[in-house]
């Protein structure tokens, strides 16, 4: 009788997971656009209440006002509505286990794969940016600092401007394609 021997086998995935958009970019005459690195990403809600204990806990101070954000030590939270805030994390830290020990009243979802972000610099980036969303990016009206759930095109994105000449756009990945192309279109028209 013969018998059937099965032999277990460790093989790596012969394909590498690259993030969305990995190692894109692109320039024009004053403007540059490219992909940011991946980042940690999480969507938080929380009452008043729970703010002072989410900030301790975040390591900066939950904004407040309406088109404002915080940033401290590679961590930025953008304030989206009275009770929502998008907490972004370049430094490799982990908001969400940061959270996680906070008692008062909050949600806290890790979305950072639903997310790509796209850096929009240079003297055109607001004129680049400014092709697809209606808001005015005129420093007087959109200072270094703020931030807004806004529209690029027909996607719906989270502005932010971090320097008075760089921009980050933060969209879901099933529309960074367009994004990127929408963007890079926009910068070639700006610069002529």
């Amino acid at each position: 009788m013969a018998r059937a021997v099965t032999k277990k086998t460790t093989a790596k995935p012969s394909v590498a997971r690259a993030p969305a958009l990995a190692g894109r970019e692109f320039s024009a005459d004053g403007i540059r656009i490219s992909v940011s690195a991946s980042a940690t990403r999480i969507s938080l809600r929380a009452p008043a209440a729970s703010v002072a204990a989410l900030s301790k806990a975040l390591g900066l101070t939950l904004p407040r006002a309406p088109k404002t954000a915080a940033a401290a030590g590679g961590r930025a939270a953008l304030w989206l509505g009275p009770d929502e805030w998008l907490v972004i994390d370049d430094a490799g830290g982990n908001p969400l286990a940061d959270c996680s020990g906070v008692k008062a009243l909050h949600s806290a979802v890790d979305i950072s794969h639903r997310n790509v972000a796209i850096e929009v610099t240079g003297l055109s980036a607001a004129a680049a940016l400014n092709a697809g969303c209606p808001q005015d990016l005129s420093l007087a009206a959109f200072p270094v600092g703020a931030c807004s759930r806004t529209v690029l095109g027909k996607i719906e994105i989270v502005l932010y401007r971090a320097a008075e000449n760089t921009f980050r756009v933060e969209c879901w990945r099933s529309f960074s394609d367009y994004a990127l192309a929408f963007l890079s279109q926009a910068a070639v028209d700006a610069a002529a």
